[in-house]
């Protein structure tokens, strides 16, 4: 019995690919917005709330770590150990298609609040973005995919979505907020010693 063909190495070129499309098309003006709230946010020791939902919420709650390892008072929707938030608080919403309960519910008691409100999707007219002071738009085939799919199809080259749902947007989300973090280390001037510092001893 012959061996299948195997397209694994393909498809982590591709997505790859695509990775480096979107890093093209996300807007410098928005990336830097959201760094200078960021900025903001540790100078003034405001708080940040990070909230998302399924792959999402996976893809927030890292980058959370690592913002608590920068010396930010950050937190993710749902611990126990998450304080009110208030006045001039950051509230930072992930959601591919901008229409995920719990990020638009956050987002609406965020603006009653007045924190200020971030959102991350793919979703320009979407409620959350609507609703939020910043938004980054990230380019992904969210788990909705309707018009995206098109353009995503004429990126890739296939007639079939590469990944199911929304991969495209959490692998692409994932390596954002990761070099965003890298932007914020150097320019807060700290190394991964620094980080070190702050990183959890029992695990």
């Amino acid at each position: 019995m012959a061996a299948q063909e195997c397209f694994v190495k393909r498809f982590m070129q591709e997505i790859a690919n695509y990775v480096l499309y979107a890093s093209k098309i996300i807007k410098d003006e928005q990336v830097n917005e959201i760094i200078e709230m960021l900025l903001e946010s540790l100078k003034c020791d405001n708080k940040i709330l990070v909230v998302g939902a399924g792959r999402s919420g996976l893809a927030g709650r890292a980058f959370a770590m690592r913002l608590m390892h920068l010396g930010f008072d950050v937190y993710v929707l749902g611990e126990t150990i998450t304080p009110a938030m208030g006045v001039n608080d950051m509230i930072l919403c992930i959601s591919g298609s901008g229409e995920t309960r719990m990020a638009v519910t956050a987002a609406t008691a965020g603006k009653e609040m007045d924190a200020k409100v971030v959102a991350i999707t793919s979703h320009r007219d979407s409620t959350l973005a609507k609703m939020a002071d910043r938004i980054v738009l990230i380019p992904g085939r969210t788990k909705l995919a309707i018009e995206d799919d098109y353009s995503v199809r004429q990126i890739l080259g296939s007639h079939e979505p590469l990944a199911p749902l929304g991969t495209l947007f959490e692998i692409t989300l994932n390596i954002f907020l990761d070099s965003l973090v890298a932007e914020l280390m150097q320019r807060l001037g700290e190394t991964e010693i620094d980080l070190k510092k702050r990183h959890a001893t029992i695990e």
